[in-house]
């Protein structure tokens, strides 16, 4: 899965953008504000979702701009093109090679993950977050996740309207919505925990020098039949209409990681530790889709070599270049990159513009 083009349209600060990736390796370089994380934020609003920002897509138009914005790249001979009107400002569409297209369906083409800077509280903030960062994993690998999501959520957030707004709701539309929770949230359930599953046997044969090694566990429900679970959802609805919202179900699991050599929880790790087991988790990953898609992965890193000494980016980069990925990273100093200076495309990015 490599981009072979690249282009924006009154994307965040960029009016017209336009270049061709030439390495498995770009970096976008240059001052804070220039525009390097708008950059790979456009690639990550390739794959179903809000993009590595989780911003509305209202915000993501230029200021200056008519309102609306356009994304488009190349796989090859494949088309992909994302974005909204300034008509509809809130409304995403989606395109491949000329036709209109679900957001869902981008997942069947592309497979990307990312790490961020905010993602360094992942461990020490709530669940929600993990949730989001392993679903994006699940994703890259089963595409067919974000069909189960999407649906999941939608019979969930009717489920609470219903429950809360109607002192005596339908029991047949309660059981109908809990019935399609049930059937989609143990898809969610069984993905998760195979991904989990394959991925702690990669991280098995991992060496953790210099990077931590996690060890891997997904906190959720022990319930497997879907019917079981609607019937659960069913006995709970006098509690959840108190609550105002479903108080059990896959979407309050939570991805539990320890270090593997200290046996610590990452919440009580150091930031250098967690951000290492993160690392981590991305480069087991991205080495199961190779395996299991038979296509690398697309990996987005946002000033990740910032926080790193001479040695641990060197050995960051060569276990990078190691699965085959093309991978988009972002830094304020090319100096930074300077060990991948001969295989990497360096691109300068100042006020909206590119240029290498």
């Amino acid at each position: 899965m490599v981009l072979t083009r690249l282009s924006l349209n009154d994307f965040r600060n960029h009016a017209e953008l336009s270049f061709r990736p030439s390495s498995n390796f770009i970096i976008l370089h240059g001052a804070n504000g220039a525009g390097k994380t708008n950059i790979i934020e456009a690639v990550s609003m390739l794959v179903p979702g809000r993009g590595l920002r989780r911003a509305p897509l209202g915000e993501m138009a230029r200021n200056v701009g008519a309102g609306g914005f356009a994304i488009a790249a190349e796989i090859e001979d494949i088309k992909i093109g994302t974005g909204a009107l300034a008509s509809a400002p809130n409304r995403r569409k989606v395109r491949i090679n000329g036709a209109n297209q679900s957001v869902n369906s981008l997942a069947e083409w592309l497979a990307i993950v990312w790490m961020t800077p905010a993602m360094d509280r992942l461990f020490l903030d709530g669940a929600g977050g993990r949730r989001r960062f392993l679903d994006r994993l699940v994703l890259a690998l089963i595409p067919a996740h974000a069909r189960a999501s999407s649906q999941y959520e939608q019979a969930m957030r009717q489920r609470n309207k219903l429950l809360s707004d109607d002192r005596d709701p339908d029991p047949a539309w309660l059981d109908a919505l809990e019935k399609a929770m049930a059937e989609n949230g143990t898809i969610i359930r069984a993905n998760r925990k195979m991904l989990a599953g394959y991925l702690q046997e990669y991280l098995a044969e991992m060496d953790d020098n210099p990077f931590a090694v996690p060890l891997m566990n997904l906190h959720d429900s022990d319930i497997d039949d879907p019917l079981h679970l609607a019937q659960l959802w069913r006995s709970e609805r006098p509690r959840d209409r108190a609550a105002g919202r479903s108080l059990s179900g896959p979407h309050r699991a939570d991805l539990i990681v320890h270090h593997r050599g200290t046996g610590q929880a990452a919440a009580s790790c150091s930031t250098g530790e967690q951000k290492a087991l993160l690392l981590s988790i991305i480069q087991a990953h991205a080495a199961l889709v190779t395996k299991m898609r038979d296509e690398a992965p697309i990996i987005l890193l946002d000033e990740v070599a910032a926080h790193l000494d001479p040695l641990r980016r060197a050995a960051l980069f060569e276990r990078l270049s190691d699965t085959g990925c093309q991978i988009w990273m972002t830094g304020t100093e090319a100096e930074l990159f300077s060990s991948i200076a001969a295989t990497g495309q360096f691109v300068a990015v100042d006020q909206g513009q590119i240029r290498w």
